[in-house]
């Protein structure tokens, strides 16, 4: 099934549409690697990617469970590195300031979920996956 399509538009740049929604995404090239990183690099959108999907099987989990995300934030870091130029290591620190008037079982559910969402058991077994909860 067909979800994007995408064109290189010079200068180590790309453009993809969602085919869906017709939403409009680009990315260039980071400054460490021949870009003006000017916009996401193709590793930092599958780095933000991990952390999207965490919080995205979570907000289904809570949802399920009549409770809302509302407030929930992370940050995402990522260490490349050489020989092959590749993601070594994603770091995301989720922040939840809600998370204490929370059922601890149900923190507990969430963690689980995320930990196990689709992007994280897509990505390779070598690139550590470092995920914070703070809560």
């Amino acid at each position: 099934m067909h979800i994007a399509n995408g064109h290189y538009t010079g200068a180590l740049r790309t453009h993809s549409t969602h085919l869906a929604s017709g939403a409009q995404l680009h990315t260039d090239a980071p400054k460490d690697n021949h870009g003006m990183g000017e916009a996401f690099s193709p590793t930092d959108l599958c780095a933000v990617s991990l952390g999207s999907c965490l919080v995205t099987v979570m907000g289904i989990h809570a949802r399920a469970k009549g409770t809302d995300l509302d407030g929930m934030s992370w940050t995402v870091s990522k260490v490349m590195a050489a020989n092959p130029r590749r993601i070594e290591k994603i770091r995301i620190e989720i922040s939840w300031p809600t998370a204490g008037q929370q059922d601890p079982k149900l923190l507990e559910e969430l963690k689980e979920i995320a930990l196990n969402c689709p992007v994280a058991k897509s990505l390779s077994a070598s690139l550590e996956q470092e995920i914070i909860f703070n809560w």
